[in-house]
Parts: structure tokens; C-alpha cells; sequence
């Protein structure tokens, strides 16, 4: 590997366009699979996917070798979102959502990242993500029985393909070698797909029917304070995410990114290319672990060949047959890869907690962590008026609210 290849300036070169596609090869699986699971266009999210990873890069100016792209964490609230309010009203929601990272970003500016972890800790950020990965198991195990869907695959067919998806995700993450390892959820969707097909249970029509280009259906927001007030508060845990993201990409590279762009700049990055994607009918953007571990297998740290990634998902999204085909992935497939995913994203808030290193045996952290975890998977309301919060959101204005009301632990006060 030359020295210029991991070279981390910006060097936009036409030789770096095929490994700009192959980072979006490896996003390409998850980027499209919220989307899709959320009732929003998978050519949309490809579109905002781009531009959101192309304003990252200026406001950062050119420093970050990350891609920008759908965010799990937002699967809950859009899928509610979209049943409840439509997906205008709930575009609405993910652009306050955006614009709470870009707020976060100029406190950041003004009083520094400590803050956060007083208002935000890990004891209210580990169970927030562990209820958006709970609430979200119904859903996961339902498609993939196929009791939730269209209905169209049941029974035995249905378990066959969604354990065929769910077997072969497990095995390539954990077996897989080299950049196998990195696309998992690529891998058990095309297995899923393939046994789908033997079973001819894919129908290809809406793909030949659809155009080869196509703008894509670019939706506008529309006004709706109830989806702001459901949707702001989950944003929270994506928000302190961020901060380990960014830690991950610049252990990769060998490089700061919290003094340099700085953690203020990167976290308004987000929020632009989430509130952008909002304005246009896609899903919030984060940026990739997928295509870090990419970054890291092929020591390819030049912040341009984002750039390139960000280019070929643009230029995807107008290929009509592109929606039209994963269109026809059938939802047992999905549920299969969910189960897994969904599961995943709880683990990963077990992890928070655990990383935190506190004793979550003292009577405040009880408090905090089983109120959060019973009001959200409990499915708790609160009701006032036309105003109405529930589950993830209310569990995190909760836990928000128990952490600063709660008095700290003797051990929590001595340290200090």
C-alpha cells in the first residue's frame, strides 16, 4: 500500500471513482434497507444520501473520510410517523430532528462537549438506545413470519426465507473475511432473495415496467408540531453516538477529528445533511461503521473518495429499475436481516452502559434506567391537549429529566 493512498488530504482524483463505488457498495445494504422498511423511496434516500455526505465534506472541508447515510435509529419513529401523519408531517419531525443536532453543535461551540455528558450520560443514552431496539422487535419477527406485510407470504415460505436472510447475515458477520465481513447485511438479503426466487415468489413486473431514468419522488415536508414532538426527542441517542463515530474514524486514520475539523463542525454536519434529506422525503443521516471498517481494511484514508461515493449515489438515484427492484425484495427477507439488526442496536446500549463503567446497582441509576426501559417498551402516552408524546420519545424526555432532578450518588459527587 503506497503512502499516498493512505494519505488523509484531500486529493479528488478520477482514478479514486471506482473506490468511491465500492464505499457505497458497502453502505448500499443498509442505506436502502430504512428506506424500505419505512415506507419512504429507497432512490430518495440514495439522493440525500449524496448530497448529505457532500455538505458533510464542506462544512468539515474535506477532513473526514466518512459517508453519511439512513439512520437505523429512526426506523421506529418513521415507520410510526408515516402510519400516523403521513410521511409530509412526519419529514417535518426529522428536519426539527436535524436542526437539534445543529443547536447541539453551536453549544458545543460555546461551552465545550462536557456538558453533554452531564446532560446526556450514559445511563440515560444506553437505555434510550436499548428501548429504540426493543420496541422495534415485534415488528422484525412479524415480517418475518409474514404476519405483518401484505400478506402475500406466510407460514412455512416465509420462516424459510427469513431464516435462510437471518443464518446467512450471522455467518458472513461473524466467518466472513476481508471486505465479505463488511457487507453482512448485503449478503443475507441477496441469500434471503435468492431462495425467494427458487421459490417463485418474486414478481419482476414493476421492474420491467419502470423507466431507466427517473427523477426521483421527492417529497416536500409539510407543518406538524406533534411529529416534531415525537421524533426530537430520539434524536438524542444518535447525537451522543456521534461523538464515538467520529473517536472510531480518527483511531482509524491516526488523526484528531474532535480538535480538527472539530466535534462542533462535524456534529453540525450531520444536522445539515439530516435536515436536508428531511426537506427532500429522506430518511436522517449518520455516518457509517460499515464504511469506516472499509476505510480501515483498504487504508484508503484520502476524505475524496467520499466524495466520489457521494457522486455514484447521486447518480443512482435516478435509475428507476433501482427502486423498482429492491421494491420487490420480499418483507420476510427483511424480517430475517431485522431480527438481528434490531437486536443489535439493544446490545449496543447494553455496551453504552457497560463502557460507562458505573455500578447501576445504586438506587439512582436504577430509577433512571428502569423507568426508561418500562415507559418505552411499555409503550407509555402522555397526553395533553393536541399535544401527545409517547414511547422512545417520552422515555428519553424522561430519563433527560430524572438525570438532572435526581441527586448524584455519594461515589458519583466524590468523583467530581
Amino acid at each position: 500500500m503506497s503512502v499516498d493512498m493512505q494519505s488523509t488530504e484531500y486529493r479528488f482524483r478520477v482514478g479514486d471513482s471506482l473506490l468511491g463505488a465500492q464505499m457505497l457498495f458497502v453502505a448500499f445494504g443498509a442505506l436502502v434497507l430504512v428506506p424500505i422498511l419505512t415506507g419512504l423511496d429507497p432512490n430518495v434516500a440514495l439522493f440525500s444520501a449524496g448530497l448529505g455526505t457532500l455538505a458533510f465534506q464542506i462544512i468539515t472541508r474535506g477532513k473526514v473520510p466518512v459517508f453519511l447515510a439512513s439512520s437505523f435509529a429512526f426506523i421506529a419513529p418513521i415507520s410510526y410517523g408515516v402510519k400516523t401523519w403521513g410521511i409530509p408531517g412526519t419529514l417535518c419531525g426529522l428536519i426539527a430532528a436535524g436542526l437539534l443536532y445543529i443547536l447541539l453543535s453551536f453549544i458545543i461551540r460555546i461551552k465545550g462537549s462536557a456538558f453533554l455528558e452531564r446532560f446526556l450520560p450514559p445511563i440515560v443514552t444506553g437505555p434510550v438506545i436499548m428501548v429504540i431496539g426493543l420496541v422495534l422487535a415485534p415488528v422484525a419477527v412479524g415480517m418475518a413470519d409474514g404476519s405483518i406485510g401484505d400478506g402475500r407470504i406466510v407460514g412455512s415460505p416465509a420462516m424459510i426465507m427469513s431464516m435462510v436472510a437471518l443464518v446467512t447475515t450471522i455467518v458472513v458477520s461473524i466467518f466472513g473475511g476481508g471486505f465479505l465481513r463488511l457487507i453482512p447485511i448485503f449478503c443475507g438479503i441477496a441469500a434471503g432473495y435468492i431462495v425467494a426466487l427458487v421459490m417463485g415468489l418474486v414478481d419482476f413486473s414493476p421492474v420491467a415496467n419502470a423507466a431507466w431514468l427517473k427523477v426521483p419522488d421527492f417529497t416536500m415536508p409539510a407543518w406538524n408540531l406533534d411529529a416534531i414532538i415525537y421524533i426530537v426527542p430520539v434524536a438524542i441517542a444518535p447525537a451522543i453516538e456521534h461523538f464515538g463515530d467520529v473517536l472510531a474514524i480518527g483511531s482509524i486514520t491516526g488523526k484528531d477529528y474532535v480538535k480538527d475539523p472539530g466535534v462542533e463542525n462535524t456534529m453540525l454536519g450531520d444536522g445539515i445533511a439530516t435536515s436536508l434529506a428531511g426537506f427532500i422525503g429522506g430518511p436522517p443521516n449518520t455516518t457509517y461503521s460499515e464504511v469506516s471498517g472499509a476505510v480501515a481494511l483498504t487504508k484508503a484514508f484520502n476524505p475524496a473518495i467520499m466524495t466520489w461515493a457521494a457522486i455514484c449515489a447521486v447518480l443512482l438515484a435516478f435509475v428507476g429499475k433501482i427502486g423498482a427492484f429492491l421494491a420487490t425484495i420480499p418483507g420476510p427477507v427483511m424480517g430475517g436481516v431485522m431480527i438481528l439488526l434490531f437486536g443489535m442496536i439493544t446490545v449496543i446500549g447494553i455496551n453504552t452502559l457497560v463502557k460507562a463503567g458505573k455500578d447501576l446497582a445504586t438506587p439512582r441509576s436504577l430509577v433512571i434506567i428502569a423507568v426508561i426501559l418500562v415507559c418505552g417498551i411499555g409503550g407509555m402516552k402522555f397526553t395533553a391537549g393536541t399535544f401527545a408524546i409517547e414511547k422512545i420519545g417520552l422515555a428519553g424526555v424522561l430519563g433527560l429529566l430524572l438525570n438532572l432532578i435526581l441527586p448524584l450518588d455519594k461515589a458519583e459527587e466524590s468523583e467530581g
